[in-house]
């Protein structure tokens, strides 16, 4: 893994003019605050890693982006900076159409400066308890649906069967490399209203 990724230079480039100072500026600001951070793609999007973990994250789309850290339910900071924006997008800062949609500089610091004492003390993502009859979707296949409203508007209307056959699918998979790959084909076969074993159904 490397400090600067030339993924994610390609995946700033290939993004929309309006997020590209977006960008930029919030790698360079987790960077400037936390010089020990990886990058990495995951799920078709940026990811800073600290000693091993996932830190934070940004992702862009068509008319805005996102940034957000994976501990934040657990973050006081998180929580005081959130308190008055509207939860519509991936993480809790919102759309982020503009670089002064951030948190300011100082804001920003105390986020990434707690996000990282979190994972020191060895904090981890709480996990909801799933229903008797829903079985939990992984964080990471919420937020490679939510990057795909297509596949998210289906898969949210579908039956819980349905969705147990992705799920199962994929938390199944022995590798990340395979897991990343039946996430994509997930997303590709859900987009188009096909249940996992849609081959094997007859006509």
């Amino acid at each position: 893994m490397e400090k600067h990724s030339p993924k994610i230079d390609a995946y700033i480039e290939k993004s929309q003019d309006f997020a590209k100072p977006i960008l930029h500026y919030i790698r360079e600001t987790v960077h400037e605050f936390c010089p020990d951070a990886e990058e990495t793609m995951k799920w078709s999007f940026p990811h800073f890693i600290y000693k091993g973990k996932n830190l934070c994250a940004m992702a862009s789309f068509k008319q805005h982006c996102t940034f957000g850290f994976w501990l934040e339910k657990e973050m006081k900071t998180m929580q005081e900076i959130t308190q008055d924006i509207e939860k519509n997008s991936m993480f809790s800062l919102g759309k982020i159409m503009q670089v002064g949609d951030l948190p300011s500089k100082p804001q920003l610091k105390k986020a990434i400066k707690e996000a990282m004492e979190l994972t020191d003390m060895g904090v981890t993502m709480k996990k909801a308890a799933p229903s008797k009859t829903e079985m939990e979707v992984p964080d990471y296949f919420k937020a490679a649906l939510k990057a795909h409203s297509k596949a998210s508007d289906i898969f949210e209307k579908a039956s819980p069967s349905f969705r147990k056959e992705y799920i199962s699918w994929i938390i199944e998979a022995k590798t990340e490399a395979t897991r990343n790959k039946r996430l994509e084909q997930s997303l590709e076969w859900i987009a188009e209203g096909k249940s996992r074993n849609w081959k094997y159904q007859k006509k």
